[in-house]
């Protein structure tokens, strides 16, 4: 079968590997935003502001400040994030939540990504950059 990368094949396979992830994310109690979140302040090099999170988070989600904030909200209600004067910090229950994900959908993506020629990975993630690229740049011109 021979599929045209386009917006469309793009979007399936975004919800068709997104789903996979919600999955055991609803057995954890969690939303795909919150996982977002939360990852973001994992990842992130400094201790981040409640500002500094949801610039964060909107660079990946694209999603509306305000519902980011309510995200923020809840992982502090649920203890994943804490507040440390004007940081937000993950707590060891946060990091655990992430390490267990992760665990639980390894060896989903090991199978969904295995046996794909390397020099495919590498052309896709150059045009998969190179479309986020053009796409944040329309966004921004359009939102300005």
């Amino acid at each position: 079968m021979t599929t045209t990368a386009d917006a469309r094949a793009l979007g399936l396979a975004h919800y068709a590997a997104r789903g996979v992830l919600e999955h055991v994310l609803a057995r954890h109690g969690v939303t795909f935003h919150q996982q977002v979140a939360l990852r973001a302040a994992v990842t992130a090099e400094t201790p981040q502001t409640r500002d500094g999170l949801v610039a964060l988070v909107r660079g990946s989600l694209k999603a509306d400040p305000d519902g980011i904030r309510a995200t923020l909200d809840d992982l502090l209600a649920e203890r994943l994030l804490v507040a440390d004067g004007p940081h937000l910090r993950p707590t060891d229950a946060g990091r655990d939540l992430l390490a267990a994900v992760a665990a639980e959908t390894a060896p989903v993506s090991a199978r969904i990504w295995g046996g794909i020629p390397a020099e495919d990975l590498a052309a896709a993630g150059r045009v998969l950059a190179l479309v986020t690229e053009r796409a944040d740049a329309e966004l921004a011109a359009l939102t300005a």
